[in-house]
């Protein structure tokens, strides 16, 4: 791992760059000398760790006293797409504004984006856990279907707040009953891509026990500022 850029930011918290090989991050932690749990943040769908809405959560969960990364894993953000996932993305435009159904696509796009960018979010973990202010046990935070994934595969991970706004492969969905960690599912009740039906069933599925559903009303991208503090609460409950 090598850090690329640092700069300190108005609300405290110290923003590195860093580069993995090919995979490009960003480490948001308080400047401190103190061991720090660490939250993997991911982006919906393989969109990219800069987005503005992320990096903000971001900075909210450093105060909260928690190191924060994110990474552009492969296909995801600015990173270069192969000629399949380019297709995929044109044929879901097409069908969309067709009005046609987009589940076999979305499953021939999200499905290998899943697979391609889990490994990169484990190399990245075992890197930051090798980092004298880093220590485990790690909270993940984002993406439903990668985080199903990690949870699944990793057990480093123990605790996961998922967002519930974007679609989740079959094989994600199967691997949904083998995990029993501490969950909470974020659902936007209107969400005009994503069937809540078919969130609600993911949270069904899921084996454990202590799990939690929180319902918003509005739209994709509307999910309230103060489920980013109840997310935060959530891991305190179960990383500290």
């Amino acid at each position: 791992m090598r850090f690329t850029s640092e700069r300190r930011l108005d609300d405290g918290v110290l923003e590195r760059e860093f580069t993995l090989g090919e995979t490009p991050g960003t480490l948001w932690a308080p400047e401190s000398a103190a061991p720090l749990r660490l939250i993997l943040m991911a982006a919906n769908n393989g969109m990219s760790k800069a987005q503005p809405r992320l990096a903000a959560r971001a900075r909210h969960t450093v105060s909260s006293g928690y190191a924060v990364a994110s990474i552009d894993a492969a296909g995801c953000g600015d990173r270069p797409r192969t000629a399949a996932d380019e297709q995929a993305r044109a044929d879901l435009r097409a069908a969309m504004r067709a009005g046609e159904p987009v589940d076999e696509i979305f499953e021939s796009f999200i499905g290998p984006l899943v697979e391609n960018a889990a490994p990169e979010w484990r190399t990245t973990l075992d890197a930051l856990l090798d980092l004298p202010q880093i220590t485990g046990p790690v909270g993940y935070s984002g993406w439903a279907a990668l985080g199903i994934r990690l949870a699944a595969t990793d057990p480093r991970v123990a605790a996961a707040c998922l967002f519930a706004g974007g679609y989740v492969p079959r094989a994600q969905r199967e691997e949904a009953r083998r995990i029993a960690l501490p969950l909470l599912l974020l659902l936007q009740w209107d969400d005009e891509g994503n069937p809540r039906e078919r969130a609600l069933d993911l949270f069904d599925s899921f084996a454990g026990a202590e799990k939690t559903l929180h319902a918003n009303t509005g739209g994709h991208t509307g999910t309230p500022w103060f489920e980013t503090q109840d997310a935060d609460r959530f891991f305190t409950r179960h990383l500290k």
